[in-house]
C-alpha cells in the first residue's frame, strides 16, 4: 500500500522524518520496502511570473514571453499556448530539466526568436492524463522561483508500506496513522465531517433487501440530488495520483479517497438508473451475466454476490460495478452504497474472475462494520464539497447481524512466559488500551477481559493480545536465550522407526545408490508376472488405473518398473535402493492388511562409472549385491550373515536367502531372463530385498560399547588355499577366526582364481595380526600363522597349492 506522508500528518502531528517513521513502522510488522517521491520528474520545475506576452512577429500562433523565474534576470521564452498572458503565474522547465515524457528543455531558436526554456501545461507536467488545452496557471499565492512540488503543496514523499494478511486495519492512512499515534504517543485526530440535509427521509425512499445475512451483514445507501459530474479538485486528483490512481470524477474521486484514507469501500451508482426503489443483494444464478465497469461481460455462478435493483445486476458486489448504473457526466443523482460482505465470498469471485480491485483487496480481508458509518458520511461531505448539490436526511439500511464485540481473556503472566521477558501489567494496559482496545479490572486470578475494537478483526484470542503486547515492546529487544532443559544423561530414548529407516537411506546413498520413490500401488499383471500369490493381495476398491490395482506385497515390481522406465530414457547403469512398506492381506489384522518396512536394491548395467580410470565392461554380479548385504550388516555392527540356496520365489534364479542369527533377513538375486525381458533388461538384472523391520530388530539389539583405538601397527600375512567345490568362502573365513589365535585381529579375501582343468579354486586371504600391548615381531606373527594355516587345513577339505 502506497501511503502519502503528509496525509498522514493530517491525521496525527507527527513530525520526524520519513526513514525514521519507516524503520518505526517496519519494527512494528509494517515492513517499508521503498520511499519514493512520485513527482520528482517535476522537481527542476520552477513557478514563474510572465512579465510581458507579445505576439510572434513570423507567426500567428506563438507568443514570444519575458518570464521570471526567480533568476538574475528574466528568461525569453517562445509559447504556443493561446491562454498565455502577462500577469500569470505558470509552471517554467528551464535549459537542462527533463520532464516526465522525456523532453528535455534546451536553449533553442524557434522561427528566429530565441527561447530558453517552456511554459508547461498539465498533461506535460503528468499532472493529467488528457492533453491540456493551455498552459496550467498557478495561483496567485504561489512564490516565484520556488519548486513547482513545493508550491502546489503535492505529496512528495509516498511509502510502500507492505501490509501482511491479517492486518486489514492497516490498509489505509486512518490505519497506519492509529500505529504511528500508538508508536509515538500522540493524538488521532479523524476529518471533521458536516453537511447539511433537506428532503424525504433516504429510508422512505429506498428499500434494502438482504438475502443471505451470512453473506452481507450491513449494507446502507445514502442518497444525493442535484449533484454535478465533473473533474475533482486539484487537491483531490493530486493526491491520488500520488498514490498511483487516475482520478476519473469527482463523484468516483470522493469514494476512492474515503477508501485509501479509512479503507472503506465504497460505491456511487446512477440513482436514475436503477428500476424500482429497491436495492437487493443475492447470490448469482448459475449461468447468470454481468457486464462490469471495465466493459467486460462476466459470466456468474451461484457463489458469486450481486447487487440488484428491481429488475437486474447491477453491480458484483465487493469487487466491481456494473456499466449499467455508472455515474456519468449528466448524472444528478447518487446512491452511495456503504456494505460489509463475507470476505471468503468476495475472495473466491474475484479469484476466479481474476478480477481484483482495490474494493475486493479489503472486503476480502475484512472491513471496519462499525467505522463504516463514519466513512460512508465523510464520503458524502466530499461530494456535496465538490459536486454540489444536497444529501436526504436519513440512510436507507439493513443490518441483519450487527457487529457483536468480543471478549478475550488476558494475563500479563502468561505475556511474560511466551514472550520470554518481564512484561508488567502497566504496560501491557497502556499497549492495549493504545490500540484501541477496552480494558476491565484485573480480578485475582490476575486477568482482566479487553474487548478489541472493531477495525481489529485479527485479535481473536490471547495469544493475538500477546503478540500485540510484544509488537509494540519490539521483538528485537528481547534477547535470545536458550531454553533450560534437564535431561539425564544415562537415559537413551529407543530409536524411532523413521530415524532408523533414515539412517538406512543415508549408508544406501552413501555407498552410491541412488534413491527410487515408487507409487504404493502396481498392477495385478505385473504381479502375475511374479508368479505372487493371489491371496497376500490387497486390491484397492476405486483403482485410477489398472496399473494401480493393488497394494504392493513386494517392493520388487516397482524396482522393475524403475528399470524399465531408466532403460527407457538411456540410463542403463542402474544402482538403486528403495525404502518403503509392503502391504500384505492379514484377515486377523484391524484393516485386514498388514504392512511391514522393507529395504530394496537393484543392480544393473557396469560396475563402475563410464570412462577413465574406471574398468570397462565389468558388469555389476551377485559379488556386487552380496557385498552390499555385507556392508549394511557391517554399517549396524552385526554379525556375518548365513547365505542359502532357496527356491522360493520363481523369477529369481539364481536365490539366496539371506539370514543373521538364525533370523530371515531377505533375499538376494538374478531376475531370470524371461522377467528381465519383460523389463527391457539388457544385462544381468539383480535384485534384493529386506525386511527392515528384523534389521531394525537385530541393529537394536547389538550392545553399545566402547573401544579403544589401536596403539600398535598391524602385520599381515597372505594365504593362498585349494578349495574344492562345496567348501563355501564363510565356512573359511569362520574357520580361520576360530582358530584361537591370540593376536589375531581379521580376515579378508583378497583373490579368486580357478585355473584351467581344475575344479579346485584358489583364494588368497589377508589375515591381520596385532597385539593390544606391543609391537610385533616376524618371527611371532610366523609361528602364530603356521599354526593358524594348520588348523584351517585340519579342519576343512583344503590344501595349500
Amino acid at each position: 500500500m502506497l501511503l502519502s506522508l503528509s496525509w498522514l500528518r493530517e491525521l496525527t502531528p507527527y513530525h520526524g522524518t520519513a526513514r525514521e517513521l519507516a524503520d518505526r513502522l517496519t519494527m512494528l510488522g509494517l515492513e517499508i520496502e521503498e520511499i519514493k517521491n512520485p513527482f520528482e520528474s517535476i522537481t527542476g520545475v520552477v513557478v514563474g511570473r510572465v512579465l510581458t506576452r507579445e505576439a510572434h512577429p513570423d507567426s500567428d500562433h506563438l507568443s514570444c514571453c519575458t518570464v521570471d523565474v526567480g533568476g538574475p534576470g528574466p528568461l525569453p521564452i517562445v509559447c504556443g499556448a493561446a491562454n498565455v498572458a502577462a500577469g500569470q503565474l505558470v509552471p517554467v522547465a528551464t535549459v537542462g530539466v527533463s520532464l516526465p515524457g522525456g523532453l528535455t528543455i534546451k536553449k533553442s531558436k524557434i522561427r528566429g526568436q530565441v527561447s530558453e526554456g517552456m511554459i508547461c501545461s498539465e498533461s506535460e507536467l503528468g499532472l493529467a492524463e488528457d492533453k491540456s488545452p493551455g498552459i496550467m496557471v498557478l495561483p496567485a499565492s504561489c512564490p516565484v522561483g520556488l519548486a513547482l512540488p513545493e508550491a502546489l503543496g503535492l505529496d512528495t514523499c509516498v511509502l510502500d508500506v507492505s501490509i501482511t494478511p491479517n492486518r486489514a486495519d492497516c490498509l489505509s492512512v486512518l490505519g497506519i496513522a492509529r500505529e504511528t499515534a500508538m508508536a509515538y504517543g500522540l493524538p488521532l485526530t479523524l476529518p471533521p465531517v458536516a453537511y447539511a440535509e433537506s428532503g424525504p427521509d433516504a429510508a422512505g425512499q429506498v428499500a434494502i433487501a438482504i438475502e443471505d445475512p451470512e453473506q452481507c451483514p450491513v449494507y446502507r445507501a445514502k442518497l444525493l440530488t442535484g449533484v454535478t459530474v465533473g473533474p475533482s479538485p486539484d487537491r483531490i486528483r493530486w493526491r491520488l495520483m500520488a498514490i498511483g490512481q487516475r482520478p476519473i470524477s469527482n463523484i468516483v474521486d470522493a469514494t476512492n479517497y474515503v477508501l485509501f484514507e479509512l479503507g472503506q469501500p465504497l460505491h456511487a451508482f446512477d440513482r436514475q438508473k436503477l428500476a424500482g426503489n429497491v436495492v437487493g443483494v443475492r447470490n448469482a444464478r448459475d449461468g447468470e451475466k454481468i457486464i462490469t465497469l471495465d466493459g467486460q461481460e462476466r459470466l456468474l455462478t451461484s457463489r458469486d454476490l450481486l447487487i440488484c435493483d428491481a429488475e437486474k445486476p447491477v453491480a458484483l458486489a465487493g469487487v466491481m460495478g456494473g456499466a449499467v448504473s455508472e455515474m456519468e457526466p449528466g448524472s444528478t443523482e447518487v446512491l452511495l452504497e456503504c456494505a460489509v460482505f463475507r470476505p471468503g465470498a468476495i475472495r473466491k469471485t474475484a479469484r476466479r474472475l481474476s478480477l481484483p480491485s482495490e474494493a475486493s483487496y479489503r472486503f476480502e480481508r475484512g472491513v471496519d462494520q462499525v467505522g463504516s458509518v463514519y466513512a460512508m458520511n465523510r464520503a458524502v461531505a466530499l461530494m456535496l464539497e465538490t459536486a454540489g448539490g444536497q444529501a436526504l436526511p436519513g440512510v436507507a439500511a439493513a443490518e441483519p447481524r450487527p457487529f457483536l464485540p468480543r471478549g478475550i481473556g488476558f494475563r500479563p503472566a502468561r505475556a511474560t512466559l511466551l514472550l520470554g521477558e518481564t512484561m508488567s501489567e502497566e504496560f501491557c494496559r497502556k499497549t492495549l488500551a493504545g490500540l484501541g482496545c477496552e480494558l476491565t479490572d484485573t480480578d485475582p486470578s490476575g486477568a482482566m477481559a479487553v474487548t478489541p475494537p472493531s477495525h481489529r478483526l485479527d485479535l481473536e484470542r490471547e495469544a493475538d493480545l500477546i503478540e500485540e503486547v510484544g509488537r509494540v515492546y519490539g521483538l528485537d529487544r528481547i534477547a535470545p536465550r536458550l531454553p533450560r532443559v534437564a535431561k539425564a544423561l544415562d537415559v537413551v530414548p529407543a530409536e524411532s522407526e523413521f530415524g532408523f529407516w533414515a539412517r538406512v537411506r543415508a549408508f544406501a546413498v552413501g555407498v552410491g545408490l541412488r534413491e527410487a520413490v515408487n507409487y504404493s500401488f502396481v498392477g495385478h499383471s505385473d504381479l502375475d508376472l511374479l508368479c505372487l500369490d493371489p491371496a497376500c493381495r490387497v486390491s484397492v476398491a476405486n483403482p485410477l488405473t489398472e496399473d494401480q490395482s493393488v497394494m504392493r506385497p513386494m517392493l520388487a515390481p516397482g524396482l522393475l518398473g524403475t528399470v524399465r522406465h531408466n532403460i527407457a530414457q538411456g540410463n542403463a547403469n542402474l544402482r538403486l535402493f528403495e525404502v518403503a512398506r509392503i502391504f500384505t492381506a492379514d484377515a486377523e489384522a484391524e484393516s485386514t492388511a498388514r504392512e511391514a518396512g522393507r529395504l530394496g536394491l537393484v543392480l544393473h548395467g557396469q560396475r563402475s562409472p563410464e570412462g577413465w580410470p574406471w574398468p570397462k565392461d565389468a558388469i555389476a554380479g551377485y559379488g556386487d549385491i552380496k557385498g552390499l548385504v555385507e556392508a549394511l550388516l557391517g554399517h549396524f555392527h552385526l554379525p556375518a550373515a548365513a547365505y542359502a540356496r532357496d527356491d522360493s520365489l520363481p523369477w529369481l534364479a539364481p536365490q539366496v536367502a539371506v539370514s543373521v542369527g538364525g533370523k530371515a533377513l531377505g533375499v538376494i538375486g538374478q531376475v531370470t531372463p524371461a522377467v528381465a525381458d519383460a523389463y527391457h533388461a539388457r544385462h544381468p538384472l539383480w535384485l534384493g530385498e529386506l525386511d527392515l523391520d528384523a534389521l531394525r530388530a537385530l541393529a537394536g539389539a547389538v550392545p553399545r560399547g566402547f573401544t579403544a583405538l589401536p596403539g600398535f601397527p598391524p602385520v599381515r600375512r597372505d594365504v593362498t588355499l585349494a578349495v574344492p567345490p562345496g567348501v563355501t568362502v564363510g565356512a573359511i573365513l569362520e574357520a580361520i577366526a576360530g582358530a584361537g589365535a591370540a593376536i589375531f585381529a581379521e580376515v579378508l579375501l583378497i583373490d579368486a582364481y580357478k585355473p584351467e582343468g581344475d575344479e579346485a579354486r584358489r583364494l588368497t586371504f589377508r589375515i591381520t595380526y596385532r597385539h593390544p600391548e606391543k609391537t610385533l615381531k616376524d618371527k611371532e606373527v610366523d609361528k602364530v600363522h603356521e599354526a593358524l594355516v594348520v588348523a584351517v587345513l585340519a579342519r576343512l577339505p583344503v590344501l595349500r597349492p
